[in-house]
């Protein structure tokens, strides 16, 4: 397992909800030093701490291991869909024209 995609992810979701590495260590009742080696990729983490995490940032375990999973697709698409619907009208048809393309390079494969 790619442990450093699983940090990665726990980082970038962390960041996005304005979380500091201390606040997200003491939400899951680990020390600071421990969520860092996590985050770096350097360790995995106890099934119980990696829960602990998971619950603290308010998502799923396969939204946290999207990169490393082969059938995390529930939490690409809930993911995708969080993204576009963060966009504004415009862009959100953008997105749209975008991904239609996208397909139909696809099918042409």
């Amino acid at each position: 397992m790619d442990l450093s995609a699983v940090g990665t992810r726990i980082k970038q979701v962390r960041m996005a909800q304005g979380i500091t590495q201390e606040e997200l260590a003491e939400m899951a009742e680990i020390s600071a030093t421990h969520m860092s080696v996590i985050e770096r990729g350097l360790k995995a983490p106890r099934l119980d701490t990696f829960v602990a995490i998971a619950n603290s940032l308010d998502v799923s375990a396969d939204f946290l291991l999207v990169d490393v999973l082969s059938r995390s697709l529930p939490a690409v698409t809930a993911e995708l869909s969080e993204r576009i619907n963060a966009l504004s009208p415009k862009d959100q048809k953008k997105a749209w024209k975008i991904l239609q393309i996208l397909t139909e390079t696809e099918e042409e494969s």
